[in-house]
């Protein structure tokens, strides 16, 4: 079974390079893209990801936000992407799956989450 996949980062560059590295990895298919918190969340409820590669700061509303938005009984899993450490211990109390520090590495990605997605 694929993992349904979105992806949220405020920035292109990132989001083109996780998609890269997914595409690679193989078994996802990825079912948006979306470059803000509001439009993390309309996506959400829309193409029902079971898996969202979710960066923790963007304008107007961050990962976190994202997250209070849906519910975290409703929330697919969870991976934060992010540029900073300091939120790892927030993002795991709020059940994500991974935490993954930006410049994405091939081996880091898909590393824990691609055997539990997919079962």
């Amino acid at each position: 079974m694929k993992v349904r996949a979105l992806i949220v980062d405020d920035e292109a560059a990132p989001r083109r390079r996780l998609s890269r590295l997914l595409r690679e990895a193989g078994n996802v298919e990825i079912v948006g893209q979306c470059e803000n918190g509001a439009g993390a969340v309309r996506a959400i409820r829309e193409q029902e990801p079971n898996l969202v590669f979710l960066d923790v700061q963007m304008p107007g509303m961050n990962g976190f936000e994202v997250i209070r938005s849906i519910g975290v009984e409703q929330m697919p899993m969870v991976v934060f992407v992010t540029a900073y450490d300091e939120f790892a211990l927030e993002a795991f109390e709020a059940q994500a799956l991974d935490y993954l520090l930006k410049t994405l590495r091939r081996e880091r990605v898909g590393k824990h989450w691609n055997e539990r997605a997919g079962s």
